[in-house]
């Protein structure tokens, strides 16, 4: 068969998670590279799963979601946030985060648009915006605090700027984006007609008794974003591929457009699960307690190793910079941890505008107590 094919996305290669958890598996190495957890789901979640399936729940859900997980969703995000959110017309529930993303995006960007994202952003943003035909244009963070340059940022809008997306709590970094930040990006939109995109799929995973500073919490933030969240980043079940999105009732028609057309509706009996786990509140307040603990337990163990390291701030993600170990490329580095030492982890200028080398690697702490001792115990050899 003779038929040619012009690729959308010619420059796009298989994603880094792919190739280091596959690389993983080939050396039988403990992988901390790939974000999910190694240890199971609150079985009373999965009971609820299983009772909403004996129930007979087993058909299409709603294309926007359950009602009933959409207004503990609501709830929830007024306790937290004190904003209000119409579950009716304000909340979508999708499959997975990345999903809430693409749809989102693909509701408001067109071809030509740009898009600023701040890097090392997540691998799902820039393919995204280039799909649509639009212009991703980034900038790059501050290497070692992760922090917005303002004065870069100004002077990147132009006419043409649709859409802004930010990430807190940040992967890969851990940083969380402050108020005074947030102020800031707030009082920087006001007089425009910029939109944002606010991933905030770690919003309950965070340390040191610091808060997760939503776009939800700013009106002038709030009135042109789109939030997305993960089910399965906070309840430990990344498979489920189960997520939301919460937006302005004017543009969450727009995404619903999208939504009906692209997965329609997800998982009917998760949804109902969710909606009753949901109710009790500290099932997703005792979160940041529970991963600080493993991130105290991982630091503490390699504390006297050679690598340097802020204490993560939010995620279940801890960078190690390892200037004082070798200057070979994160990349090498990463693909040497795995054959030699049988640890994976994450080269962070995979992330990074241009490829940037830092000398950073990203760590996956969502594990058990048992696999980050051993963990640690590598590390702390080279």
């Amino acid at each position: 068969m003779n038929i040619s094919l012009q690729s959308k996305l010619p420059d796009v290669k298989t994603s880094i998670f792919t190739v280091m958890t596959h690389l993983c598996q080939k050396e039988n190495a403990l992988n901390l590279s790939q974000g999910f957890p190694d240890f199971p789901s609150d079985t009373i979640l999965i009971d609820l799963v299983y009772k909403a399936m004996k129930d007979g729940k087993n058909q299409y859900a709603p294309m926007q979601g359950v009602f009933n997980l959409r207004k503990a969703i609501a709830l929830k995000t007024e306790r937290l946030y004190n904003v209000k959110y119409d579950p009716e017309t304000e909340i979508t529930i999708t499959a997975g985060a990345t999903q809430a993303i693409f749809t989102a995006l693909s509701s408001v960007v067109e071809k030509g648009d740009e898009v600023i994202i701040f890097k090392p952003a997540y691998d799902c943003y820039e393919p995204t915006i280039e799909l649509l035909g639009a212009i991703p244009v980034s900038i790059q963070l501050d290497p070692e605090k992760f922090e917005i340059d303002f004065d870069e940022l100004i002077s990147k809008i132009t006419s043409k700027t649709k859409l802004i997306i930010i990430n807190t709590p940040h992967n890969p970094s851990g940083k969380l984006i402050s108020k005074e930040a947030m102020l800031h990006l707030e009082k920087l939109l006001k007089e425009t007609n910029i939109l944002l995109l606010s991933d905030e799929v770690y919003e309950h995973i965070v340390f040191d008794e610091k808060a997760h500073q939503s776009a939800a919490r700013f009106p002038g933030l709030k009135e042109r974003a789109f939030i997305t969240a993960s089910f399965g980043k906070t309840f430990h079940n990344t498979g489920w591929k189960l997520g939301y999105c919460m937006a302005p009732k004017w543009l969450m028609k727009e995404f619903q457009k999208v939504h009906q057309f692209n997965v329609f509706s997800v998982h009917h009996p998760s949804q109902v699960a969710l909606a009753t786990y949901l109710q009790d509140e500290n099932n997703y307040l005792k979160l940041s307690a529970f991963y600080q603990k493993k991130r105290d337990l991982f630091l503490n163990l390699i504390k006297d190793s050679r690598f340097e390291f802020e204490p993560s701030e939010g995620t279940y993600f801890q960078v190690l910079n390892y200037k004082k170990i070798t200057l070979e490329s994160d990349v090498k580095l990463a693909e040497r941890l795995v054959k030699e030492y049988k640890i994976g982890s994450i080269p962070i200028s995979a992330f990074n505008k241009e490829g940037l080398d830092t000398n950073v690697l990203r760590f996956c702490f969502a594990k058990t107590d048992e696999t980050l001792e051993k963990a640690a115990e590598i590390l702390c050899k080279i």
